[in-house]
């Protein structure tokens, strides 16, 4: 290979939350740092999880404490280092005599669920009586109501912003981000990683020297070990999950829902989310294509049928949902048993059998991913042979979380946005929304509003292309501004930001109307027929 060959200490394959986070956690301990994906960053099994920070409440029925133990403290962890993006949600789980956890079960699990978030910043469970829950959420099945218990946990509303500020702080430590550039080939010189080459956005074959790589692709991690010098045996057995967005219907609940399905006994949240609800999840064996995941009518019938059982004034119906998601989650291969029971704890691992200084990632939770990060750069540093400083992510804020007082203030003064608007951009972008009031007070035209509501400007369009590395206009629209997840998908606004975002890329006409058209297919791909 030529000396001219770009060469770094590792790439992460894959820009979902455990990709950005090892990314992040990798640069900032001083190592040269590539991360690669197929797609946009958070196109994945990070985006269509049920969106919160939790400690995993289910997994003590399956004695996974440990995991459950540290959920709950990296929980924590993300409610002040993100406390921009990640919020307090309170969850009522109703208690019915014809379910399989009973009172007792379920009481004991909230006892075990507080003592093992000892320290934490939230109130603890609270146990009501049926006459109460029915006073509090008069909208609920009465017909064996007992009671309900009722907790807090944590939700990140815009979990592709979580992924995105990992990514922007592994750049300002030195990595270096290449989306839509898939890898083609993992090579090895005398049993150890080498090289990899790619095929970047345009095409074009790109060779890299590493020393080591981390395919933390999720559910693809198998096809990416495909490329590499050896056969490696299986090592993930997905499970697909289904969710469905829904307006407010009658009787909704005040807070989110945890819920036993009577069809199956599985645990699923009503939750509100973005001014709307959200509703899942499914637990079902997955082997077909990866890249063309979609809700089945089983599934969102499941779904609707059993929020009608627990909320009987709904009469939800398949033309009331807003939109669907779904994905698998990148969980070990196992041959059979139940979905439920297989282990939701990660697992790196070290594949010295295929080459040395290759790592895969198996599993791993949106609430556990920095810990994740934390234990996996620590096995690169015995991978690579180098003492690396100490982990620098537990106390350190992603972005977004700094100076959110001051971009308050700055909002206020700007004049730009209503009230709502400025709610908004806070809540997409934490402090770094002043950056965008800047941006718009440097040009007149980025202070236009779009949509005539007064909730989004130019500037804002502008800001995600020059700063967050958006490419598309579904990366605008769905991964940065946000707004493809109102219930109308934005589809308001796709001709202004696609004009706006034309003028800053230099797009021609017939791009800008192939880009209008691949935004417009993406959105449809959400929606239930």
């Amino acid at each position: 290979m030529s000396g001219e060959v770009p060469a770094y200490d590792v790439a992460v394959i894959g820009a979902g939350v455990n990709g950005a986070g090892i990314a992040r956690d990798a640069a900032l301990r001083g190592l040269r740092v590539l991360v690669l994906d197929k797609n946009d960053m958070c196109s994945g099994t990070s985006a269509v999880s049920s969106r919160l920070i939790h400690g995993g409440l289910r997994y003590l029925e399956y004695g996974e404490i440990p995991l459950v133990y540290e959920s709950l403290h990296e929980r924590r962890r993300l409610r002040r280092n993100a406390a921009h993006l990640v919020e307090p949600i309170r969850i009522s789980i109703p208690v019915f005599s014809a379910a399989r956890r009973g009172p007792w079960l379920i009481r004991l699990g909230m006892i075990a669920y507080d003592l093992l978030s000892l320290g934490k910043s939230m109130p603890g469970h609270e146990m009501l009586s049926r006459d109460r829950i029915r006073s509090e959420e008069p909208g609920m099945l009465d017909d064996g109501l007992l009671g309900a218990a009722r907790y807090f946990d944590a939700q990140v509303t815009y979990a592709e912003r979580l992924v995105l500020e990992n990514l922007l702080a592994a750049r300002s430590a030195g990595a270096e981000i290449r989306t839509y550039c898939e890898v083609r080939e993992i090579r090895a010189c005398d049993g150890r990683v080498e090289a990899l080459a790619y095929d970047d956005s345009d095409g074009n074959r790109i060779e890299v020297k590493v020393q080591s790589i981390v395919n933390a692709s999720g559910p693809w991690v198998d096809e990416i070990l495909k490329t590499a010098p050896r056969v490696a045996k299986r090592f993930v057995g997905g499970t697909k999950g289904s969710h469905i967005v829904v307006g407010r219907f009658n009787g909704a609940p005040g807070d989110a829902f945890y819920v036993e399905a009577a069809a199956d006994g599985r645990p699923f949240f009503i939750i509100p989310w973005n001014d709307q609800f959200l509703i899942g999840t499914t637990d079902i064996r997955y082997e077909e294509s990866l890249d063309h995941i979609r809700a089945s009518r089983a599934e969102v019938d499941y779904l609707l049928a059993e929020t009608n059982r627990v909320f009987p004034q709904a009469n939800l119906t398949r033309a009331d949902i807003h939109f669907a998601y779904a994905g698998v989650r990148p969980l070990p291969h196992r041959e059979a048993g139940p979905e439920s029971a297989i282990t939701r704890r990660h697992i790196i691992k070290v594949n010295r059998n295929i080459a040395k200084g290759l790592i895969s990632i198996i599993g791993g939770k949106l609430t556990t991913y920095r810990n994740l990060a934390e234990q996996t750069v620590d096995k690169l540093a015995r991978v690579l042979r180098r003492k690396l400083p100490g982990c620098r992510t537990r106390d350190t804020l992603l972005p977004g979380a700094w100076g959110i007082e001051q971009a308050r203030e700055q909002l206020a003064a700007s004049g730009f946005l209503t009230p709502a608007g400025r709610k908004r951009l806070l809540a997409v972008y934490g402090g770094r929304a002043a950056d965008i009031i800047t941006l718009a007070a440097s040009d007149p035209e980025l202070q236009q509003a779009m949509g005539g509501e007064g909730r989004l400007i130019a500037a804002e369009v502008v800001f995600v292309i020059r700063e967050e590395f958006a490419s598309t206009l579904a990366d605008i629209v769905f991964r940065r501004m946000m707004i493809g997840f109102d219930a109308d998908q934005g589809r308001s606004l796709y001709a202004e930001i696609a004009a706006r975002a034309a003028a800053e890329f230099a797009w021609t006409n017939e791009k800008t109307e192939r880009e209008i058209a691949a935004l417009i297919e993406y959105a449809d791909s959400f929606r239930v027929t």
